[in-house]
């Protein structure tokens, strides 16, 4: 695979499927985007940002991958949807997931987006690739931790059953949420969110004072995670280039103290990043989004002591 397409500019043995214990695979779909849009730029735009990052992370002490003996990142190209209409591209995408997880075995994925949409057949793949462990550790229930200023709990939006505004809706089936940096709810999503068990909701102010939101969301996760990052949970003075940017989101350093305890402490068998909208000309959000997946990676497979 060319360098130019490859997470953080791997090449070789350093990316090869064969070495890897992580995966990248970019899917630009979007189709529900009620505001702004060009979220199906997104992976290229990550992809790009990533090449700039350096293979250094003094936070752990470690060259994280491109050199021998380091993770090695299998990046994947593009996940491809049919354009017949967003129910049947979330139907696919469902099935195709399924694949993807029975070619990777044992490594991790690590989705990139494209619209929030996508996510819920990724839990839903998920859940059922690791229904026999859920069975029996976890009652059958995956739990999803959302980082994200919406609830996404909507029984559809715009017409749209499978949209970036219900993943989560479509997914209360087989997945328990904890969800992350709320600050933008309908009073539907609170009804849904009261009436049903397994929903902890911690909201954006509620992070600032201490960090016993952190306690309270690692005591409601299970044992085995999906890790789901909306990156307008981020406050939009870091991340402007998303779709619906909500002030009052979450800040770097307080949300990596959280993503580490997170990865040492549950078992992440995948995650997905989406709904960065590249803004021309302004690079700055794409790196950040680029340097969080790589420190998601290194958290999940170097934990700090």
């Amino acid at each position: 695979m060319p360098v130019e397409t490859s997470f953080m500019g791997l090449e070789g043995p350093h990316q090869a499927l064969e070495s890897a214990r992580a995966a990248i695979i970019p899917i630009p779909h979007e189709a529900t985007v009620s505001w702004g849009g060009g979220t199906a730029r997104g992976p290229a735009a990550i992809l790009e940002a990533s090449r700039y990052i350096e293979l250094y992370d003094r936070e752990l002490d470690r060259v994280i991958c491109g050199e021998d003996g380091a993770l090695g990142i299998h990046t994947f190209p593009p996940l491809e949807l049919t354009r017949e209409g967003s129910t049947a591209a979330m139907e696919e995408l469902e099935v195709r997931w399924g694949e993807v997880l029975r070619e990777l075995g044992n490594r991790v994925p690590l989705a990139l987006g494209g619209e929030h949409a996508i996510s819920a057949p990724l839990i839903r793949a998920t859940a059922r690739h690791h229904r026999a462990r859920l069975e029996a550790e976890a009652d059958g229930r995956l739990s999803v931790l959302q980082l994200d200023a919406h609830a996404d709990l909507r029984d559809g939006y715009q017409g749209a059953p499978w949209s970036h505004a219900s993943f989560a809706y479509r997914s209360l089936d087989v997945a328990d949420f904890v969800q992350v940096g709320l600050r933008a709810v309908s009073p539907e999503e609170m009804e849904v969110a009261r009436s049903r068990s397994g929903i902890e909701m911690i909201w954006a102010d509620d992070m600032w004072e201490d960090d016993a939101w952190m306690d309270r969301a690692l005591e409601a996760l299970g044992p085995v995670v999906y890790l789901t990052v909306d990156v307008d949970y981020f406050d939009p003075s870091l991340v402007p280039s998303t779709g619906t940017p909500e002030p009052g989101g979450g800040d770097w350093y307080r949300t990596l103290r959280f993503l580490r305890r997170v990865m040492a402490e549950r078992d992440v068998v995948g995650m997905d990043v989406v709904e960065l909208a590249p803004t021309p000309g302004l690079h700055a959000p794409d790196f950040l989004v680029a340097k969080l997946v790589l420190k998601l990676l290194a958290y999940r497979f170097y934990p700090p002591a």
